[in-house]
Order: structure tokens, then sequence, then C-alpha cells
């Protein structure tokens, strides 16, 4: 939950304070200082800033989240469930920039991943049945509706899927 700046600026410490236990030769220490540098490396190529990117983003402050998403340079290295937020997030900020083929591209791979739960992989599924109906493939959008209404679903995300049932069964009269 840092962001990528402080876990530099904490290696870098750590590196000065490795060279110091070294000259030192407190060569335990040395190795727990090894240990910390490497859990931070770790946790830069496996957990990103994707938390504190969620974290702004329910705050409504999108711009905040893309600058903390994109200091993920590689998101294929992020874990399952990071992996699935990062995407899914993206997804969100690319719709409100009315980018409907590249948010349709993040939702199509956070569908792939864990979420927190099935009511956010439920939004995922929504959000693609909406971008297919956008894009007139109601078949697409009803098989996109059978999958979220197979998860368990808060009311909300209940009515989402019958407004746009309902907007599908008015694309088939016509």
């Amino acid at each position: 939950m840092i962001t990528n700046r402080f876990r530099f600026i904490l290696i870098a410490l750590a590196a000065v304070l490795l060279a110091w236990t070294i000259t030192k030769q407190e060569y335990q220490a040395s190795a727990l200082v090894i240990l910390g540098i490497l859990l931070l490396i770790i946790s830069y190529l496996r957990d990103g800033t994707v938390v504190l990117a969620a974290r702004s983003f329910q705050r409504n402050d999108y711009e905040k989240t893309e600058k903390l998403l994109q200091e993920i340079r590689y998101p294929e290295r992020l874990r399952a469930k990071r992996r699935g937020y990062y995407e899914f997030i993206y997804g969100n900020i690319e719709l409100k920039r009315l980018n409907y083929e590249e948010a349709e591209r993040h939702f199509q791979i956070a569908s792939r991943f864990p979420l927190r739960n099935e009511n956010d992989k439920a939004y995922v599924m929504v959000h693609l049945a909406n971008l297919s109906l956008r894009k007139k493939q109601s078949d697409r959008a009803e098989a996109y509706l059978v999958k979220a209404r197979g998860l368990k679903t808060s009311s909300r995300v209940q009515d989402i899927i019958l407004k746009i049932e309902k907007e599908i069964n008015k694309r088939f009269e016509q």
C-alpha cells in the first residue's frame, strides 16, 4: 500500500543501511536488510499500487487513480487478485473517457481473474453486457447476463441486469 516512489526511497535507505552493516561486520543485520529489500522488490512486482488506486477510485479521484495504475509497468506480473482489480479499475476509467473498445478489453481481462466477491464479478459481466449491447451484439450481451445472474449479487446489480434485459427485448422486438 505504498507508492513506487516511496518503495524506491526505502530501498535506497536500506542499501545505505546494508553498506553500513557490512562495514561493521554485522552480517545478521545485513541479512535482515537484504530480506527487507527483497520483500520491497517482490511487493513492487506482485502488488504494485493497485490498493492505493482502488482507494482513490472509490473516492472518485480518477486522475490520481490512473496515475497510480500507470506506475505499474508490468501488470501481467501482478498477483491474480490484484490483476483483476487493476483491469476492473482501468476498464472503469476508460468507460468514463467513453473509450469503449479499451474498456471492453480491460473488462474482458478482468473477467478472467478472481475479484473480492461475486458481486464485483457480476459488475464486470454487466459492464461487458452493456458494451456488447452498445455494439448491437444482443447475443453476447445475453450471454454475459446469464453469467451475471448465476452469481450472488446485490439488488443494485440485479436492477441493472433487469434494465439491460429490457433493452435486449426492445431490440429483439424491432
